[in-house]
């Protein structure tokens, strides 16, 4: 696992030691050419961060700060470990999901949402992004899950305008109506 593009490009990541699921090189390279310069400038949220990739390849790419949350030892250990890589402090939440979101106050550019496929959890950090309004006016929610889940095409203000297959995954966008 590498940083694959920007400042950072080239540096070897570490994967936490436990179910985390890192997202494939060609996965994240498909994934950030859709966000494009939507990440110059960027607040970053990534919730379920394990080893905190795709955080470091959004800061990597000219994203201006990111939050990062996570919930198992191993992935915010793998998460630190990451972050010295590049020479930064992450500000990272560890914990539960809910308790991360509550806390936040600032609106996010790009939220990615990546928990257990089978969690059920989707729904309801889609609920709690849009009633907390942590999504800015133009940002997007990016949800990663399995190709047989089919999530829901709204959430109160959040609409799903695009969704792309890349094998047994899919990437669901979110932005507000």
């Amino acid at each position: 696992m590498r940083v694959i593009t920007g400042k950072y490009k080239g540096r070897k990541l570490v994967a936490p030691r436990n179910e985390a699921r890192p997202t494939l090189d060609r996965m994240k390279e498909t994934l950030f050419n859709i966000l494009g310069d939507r990440l110059n400038g960027a607040r970053v949220l990534d919730l379920f961060a394990g080893s905190g990739q795709l955080a470091i390849e959004c800061l990597s790419r000219g994203a201006a700060s990111a939050v990062l949350c996570d919930n198992a030892k191993e992935a915010i250990a793998a998460i630190k470990t990451n972050f010295e890589k590049i020479g930064i402090s992450p500000r990272l939440f560890y914990g539960d999901f809910r308790d991360c979101l509550r806390q936040l106050s600032e609106q996010s550019d790009v939220i990615f949402v990546d928990p257990p496929y089978k969690s059920g959890y989707y729904g309801e950090v889609l609920e709690i992004i849009d009633e907390r309004h942590l999504l800015s006016e133009r940002g997007v929610v990016v949800c990663e899950h399995s190709a047989d889940d089919e999530l829901p095409a709204c959430s109160g203000n959040l609409v799903c305008y695009d969704v792309r297959k890349m094998g047994t995954v899919k990437f669901s966008f979110y932005k507000r109506s």
